[in-house]
């Protein structure tokens, strides 16, 4: 029963960043584990890191949320780079 609950929070936890307007967040990776929901995947920056975790957070009240998401800035970098020409 408690696998089915958590799996049910871990499916919570996918449906609210498959909502979010920010790609990166979308194409994160969601499991459970021991009890935990766990966040795995890149974003290109520590804010969307954040988002994603708080969104989570909020939406599996109560569960706690380990947030493997890597942040690689040179992504970011490399978007910049290109607006200006």
């Amino acid at each position: 029963m408690a696998q089915l609950v958590l799996k049910n929070f871990a499916s919570r936890a996918k449906a609210v960043l498959g909502r979010s307007r920010i790609f990166d967040l979308r194409a994160l990776e969601v499991d459970q584990i021991d009890g935990c929901v766990v966040l795995r995947g890149n974003v290109d920056s520590f804010y969307h890191k954040q988002l994603a975790q708080e969104l989570v957070k909020v939406a599996i009240e109560g569960v706690e949320v380990i947030n493997e998401i890597e942040v690689d800035y040179s992504r970011q970098l490399l978007e910049t780079d290109c607006d200006w020409r």
